[in-house]
């Protein structure tokens, strides 16, 4: 995958001062440079394309490049903070031969050294993260449950009158007994069981009525056909009258 560049920091005003050799091992001094009269005034970039860092120094109006500072890692002998201020850099710039020369780098307000030392230490911790997450290889979660392995949920209801009431319910792997299942709910209906044999009604016992209601049936049919009857006598009175 081709990487892209990407700018980190821009400061639109920086000073370049060129610096004298160094005369000890304590470190450079700005003190011993003439900041009064800088060499070159412009723009500084902070580019970063893949793992590479790079400073770049150009001209604020055309954009023409001025020097350019390879940046491996921070705090380093590409960039190095000066013993008396913290806003002044010692700085290694290179050409594209692999020349190599040092010169002196200032920012006016201390809040724009501040900006820069801040860009460098996150670019670099961000770069030891990704090369620890390539190195140790990804294992993958298994968040299912475990045989034997149970949960317990508590479930707030609210009821119609506005009161709580906590219930739990818990649950078990699918290795446990009872196959994961729930139970029943409450309140089910059941059908009654079929009688005894001893509790079974006679045959004698369900003749018995058959044979009452034959008796009332004779009688109801007798008065039936004898209020049904009508006389021819009786049908001349009607009709007289």
């Amino acid at each position: 995958m081709e990487s892209y560049e990407s700018i980190i920091l821009v400061k639109n005003e920086v000073f370049v001062f060129k610096i004298p050799p160094r005369t000890s091992n304590r470190g450079y001094r700005a003190a011993d440079w003439n900041l009064q009269e800088p060499q070159w005034t412009g723009r500084m970039r902070l580019v970063a394309k893949g793992e590479e860092l790079i400073m770049k120094l150009e001209d604020k109006t055309s954009g023409e490049l001025f020097a350019k500072c390879p940046i491996d890692k921070y705090p380093g002998v590409a960039l190095e903070a000066v013993t008396d201020s913290s806003r002044y850099f010692v700085v290694r710039i290179q050409d594209d031969n692999g020349r190599t020369a040092y010169i002196g780098l200032g920012f006016g307000d201390r809040s724009d050294s501040f900006d820069l030392n801040v860009a460098l230490q996150d670019h670099f911790k961000w770069l030891r993260k990704e090369q620890e997450g390539e190195a140790t290889p990804q294992q993958n979660l298994d968040l299912g449950f475990k045989e034997g392995e149970t949960i317990k949920i508590n479930m707030k209801i609210t009821k119609k009158d506005g009161s709580e009431s906590s219930k739990s319910r818990r649950g078990v792997g699918a290795g446990a007994g009872g196959g994961g299942l729930l139970p029943p709910p409450p309140g089910g209906s059941r059908l009654p069981p079929p009688p005894s044999p001893q509790h079974a009604p006679s045959p004698s016992a369900a003749l018995a009525p058959a044979a009452a209601n034959s008796e009332w049936g004779d009688f109801n049919s007798a008065s039936a056909s004898s209020q049904n009857a009508v006389t021819p006598a009786n049908q001349q009175n009607w009709v007289q009258f």
